[in-house]
């Protein structure tokens, strides 16, 4: 039985995994905009014992926690999962600090990036790139130049952008230095990790 080893290291557990279970069917019932009343009727179990299993007044049982994922579509792994890893996720410096890359641990195709831009986009073919992939940015402070082919587009501080990147395309500051934030899938970062040229 593949959940028989969550069910038991939540018997084995205080009662810190218990109050997280509860905490999360009543997160995901109120996420619906459900009343007690409606995830009973869709869950085939009574309001009360909802009520009593969302107070702690009553035990956790394996049939009724199966009942309450398939009405709350989710999972019984999901509902009773304990192991919270580091939520903190430490960047990696590139270019002297003026790079971090950051990892997306939920889907290990996307990074997210924050550069800090010093130089304007150029007016000739330096420096134009174009790959495969998805791209979105974000302006943190100042403004940017978007060079897309032969188009500008600026950007400004809390303005974004998403583009077609199989155009060949260049960002760089305006006017002063500017920070962006840029989410990446995985051909776009490995069409920036190839050297220009």
């Amino acid at each position: 039985m593949p959940h028989a080893h969550i069910i038991l290291r939540m018997t084995q557990e205080d009662g810190s995994v218990d109050a997280l279970v509860r905490q999360r069917l009543r997160a995901l019932r109120l996420a619906q905009g459900w009343s007690l009343d409606e995830l009973a009727e869709r869950s085939h179990l009574s309001a009360s014992t909802l009520s009593r299993i969302e107070n702690g007044q009553r035990r956790l049982a394996l049939d009724q926690l199966t009942s309450l994922a398939r009405a709350l579509d989710t999972t019984l792994d999901q509902l009773v999962e304990t192991d919270v890893a580091d939520v903190v996720i430490r960047p990696t410096r590139e270019e002297g600090g003026r790079l971090l890359r950051w990892p997306m641990r939920s889907d290990p195709n996307l990074t997210v990036l924050r550069r800090r831009l010093v130089d304007p986009v150029s007016d000739g073919p330096t420096g134009l790139r174009a790959h495969a992939g998805k791209e979105w940015l974000m302006v943190l402070s100042g403004a940017v130049t978007l060079r897309l082919g032969n188009r500008r587009f600026l950007i400004e501080a809390d303005q974004a952008a998403e583009f077609p990147t199989m155009i060949p395309h260049a960002i760089g500051a305006a006017g002063g230095p500017a920070d962006i934030l840029g989410v990446f899938d995985r051909d776009a970062r490995r069409g920036h990790s190839r050297p220009i040229g």
